[in-house]
């Protein structure tokens, strides 16, 4: 029996995808919540040591990874491979090269500087005002991602705007909050082990039915999918690997994991989570290969659940669920850290946890202004341009004013790409995500330049 007799066999037994979608978002809320560890004290709920045991390199990885697999990234890799074939799940895989730039910087910078956290390593080069405004970017960053990865869930249970799509995201939000409330950082890494699991369980089930023989689908329609053109997403490409110097610096998710375990078990730890990340976004964008190559059209997750019927959407919705979940409890813990460790407002499980519930809070609130997920990653990535040099050049003795150049001519060249005020004539390709690609190329050149010009001066 193949297997989508399999699924026919089994689907007609069902008494609705709505209330097992319901069935799937309570039943593993709950689950990972009495599975999660409860924090006693901050060492626990801030830094995830139990027994003074720091993460080994496979929890270490997992959590990397299945913490950079958000709801809106594989949404958006599968359906970068409807628009482009299968360069567009590789285009948007060039973003885990991060993990291979932050995960040796920071290795450097932990060896060879004795930093012991990103804002150590700020205040003692660049002063508390740095440390001001460095804060108020991530702060900016883990208030985009609760609202992006929820919207995603939402849009599973009702469309934009409806009843459904709103419950859903604030059920989910809260009952995520529940678990990441009684843990911290334990909770967050300790459930994204499970997570990955899943993913990586969930993700083997729907390869399988996409290359079922009774599909006629397979792996040489994914090899000629796409064109290897800069109008067929190299812009693409390009941006996410020009942007991976400066946007994993912005990201507490990855950064606050750079210093949990010891440098050369993290530096293994990134440089395996860049790999395995990267190779899971390209194989789930084969979802929108197989979308394409039947002539969908909407989302492209979405639609191929729907095509293969209930069992897969299902599948499907709850791979959405995993990945989703793991991201935005690793944003409440971070979040957390970041006000009540990195800026010592209040270093405290009180406080920590009324942290949590103030982003959780706060950052529902863009899922009914009708946000646009992708902007989540392309303009805050292009904002945050400006770190580059700062982390690129670490080592050297840089003045204060050359921090503040570079960050906020970074933040000037996001708000070119916000409005579309960017000259044409510096746009040297065409297609899609042109504009992203020269904007981020003009604007690191620049952030770089502005950064170096007062040591020069010095000099």
């Amino acid at each position: 029996m193949n297997c989508n007799s399999l699924i026919a066999l089994i689907e007609p037994t069902l008494m609705g995808i709505g209330r097992l979608q319901w069935a799937l978002v309570i039943l593993s809320s709950l689950v990972l919540f009495f599975l999660s560890p409860l924090a006693k004290n901050t060492n626990q709920f801030f830094k995830a040591r139990h027994r003074k045991k720091a993460p080994n390199v496979f929890m270490l990885m997992g959590s990397l990874v299945i913490s950079w697999i958000f709801a809106k990234s594989i949404t958006n890799a599968a359906n970068l491979g409807l628009a482009f074939g299968i360069v567009g799940g590789v285009a948007y895989a060039g973003y885990y090269l991060s993990f291979v730039v932050a995960g040796f910087i920071i290795y450097k910078m932990r060896t060879e500087g004795g930093f012991k956290s990103i804002h150590h390593f700020l205040t003692q080069r660049f002063g508390k005002a740095a440390i001001s405004i460095f804060s108020i970017l991530i702060a900016f960053r883990l208030f985009n991602e609760v609202w992006s990865n929820t919207m995603v869930i939402g849009s599973y249970f009702g469309d934009i705007g409806t009843t459904a799509y709103y419950w859903a995201i604030i059920v989910f939000t809260l009952l995520t909050l529940a678990y990441a409330l009684k843990g911290g950082l334990s909770s967050s890494i300790f459930t994204d082990v499970i997570q990955m699991g899943l993913f990586a369980i969930l993700l083997g089930v729907i390869l399988w039915v996409l290359f079922e023989p009774t599909t006629q689908f397979s792996t040489q329609d994914v090899a000629i999918s796409g064109s290897w053109t800069f109008d067929m997403g190299l812009n693409l490409l390009f941006a996410a690997l020009i942007q991976s110097f400066s946007y994993p610096f912005h990201d507490p998710v990855l950064t606050d994991r750079g210093f949990l375990s010891s440098p050369k078990v993290t530096l293994q730890s990134f440089l395996w989570a860049g790999l395995i990340g990267a190779v899971c976004i390209i194989l789930f964008s084969i979802i929108g290969v197989y979308a394409q190559f039947q002539g969908m059209k909407g989302q492209a997750a979405v639609e191929v659940g729907k095509a293969f019927g209930a069992i897969i959407l299902l599948v499907i919705n709850f791979i959405m669920i995993t990945s989703a979940a793991s991201t935005l409890d690793s944003t409440f813990s971070s979040f957390s850290k970041l006000l009540s460790v990195d800026l010592d407002l209040g270093n405290s499980l009180k406080f920590g946890r009324l942290s949590m519930v103030a982003v959780a809070v706060l950052g529902t609130i863009p899922v009914f202004l009708d946000a646009e997920i992708l902007s989540a990653t392309t303009i805050s990535g292009t904002m945050v341009i400006g770190l580059t040099p700062i982390f690129l050049f670490w080592k050297k003795d840089a003045l204060n004013i050359s921090f503040h150049l570079s960050v906020f001519c970074g933040l000037f060249f996001g708000v070119l790409l916000l409005f579309q005020w960017f000259p044409k004539d510096l746009i040297f390709t065409s297609g899609a995500y042109a504009d992203l690609l020269w904007i981020n190329f003009w604007g690191i050149l620049s952030c770089i330049l502005l950064y170096l010009i007062p040591l020069w001066i010095r000099k």
